[in-house]
């Protein structure tokens, strides 16, 4: 392939991730609970799945957004009483975030509106192909975070 076949295919592929992004974003948006945002329900997602303590720091990270944005989040979560915050006994500078019992519900809740969206879009797609597309993407994703700063 060409250098610029290439660079044209590259382009067309980041503009396709894009536009399915920012569509995915706005269908998933519409459908949360009152007053849930798409970066809560991402933070109670992971904290449930891993269903352990993470520090804000290793949450900004794992969502490769700033602590400062990470902080905003946690800081709503919190007054919303959808997660614990709880200082470390052995580092006082550290903090360690948990998913509330009502955190958990209100995730469950989220993911009961949500699934149905995605799981009509798989449909129509076939399920074999977007596994074969999971792939790919979960490899794109990795070289991408390999070659971040």
């Amino acid at each position: 392939m060409s250098m610029e076949k290439a660079d044209d295919t590259a382009v067309a592929l980041f503009g396709e991730l894009f536009m399915a992004d920012q569509l995915a974003r706005n269908r998933i948006s519409k459908v949360l609970p009152k007053g849930m945002e798409l970066s809560h329900f991402s933070v109670l997602n992971h904290l449930a799945r891993i269903n352990d303590e993470r520090t804000p720091a290793q949450l900004a990270k794992s969502f490769h957004v700033t602590r400062g944005a990470m902080t905003n989040t946690l800081n709503r979560l919190e007054w919303a009483g959808h997660i614990h915050i709880r200082p470390d006994w052995e580092d006082a500078r550290q903090k360690f975030v948990a998913i509330s019992p009502s955190g958990r519900a209100a995730r469950d809740s989220a993911v009961a509106t949500v699934v149905p969206l995605i799981a009509e879009v798989v449909q129509s797609l076939g399920a074999d192909r977007v596994r074969a597309l999971l792939s790919v993407l979960r490899e794109l994703r990795i070289k991408l975070e390999d070659a971040a700063p």
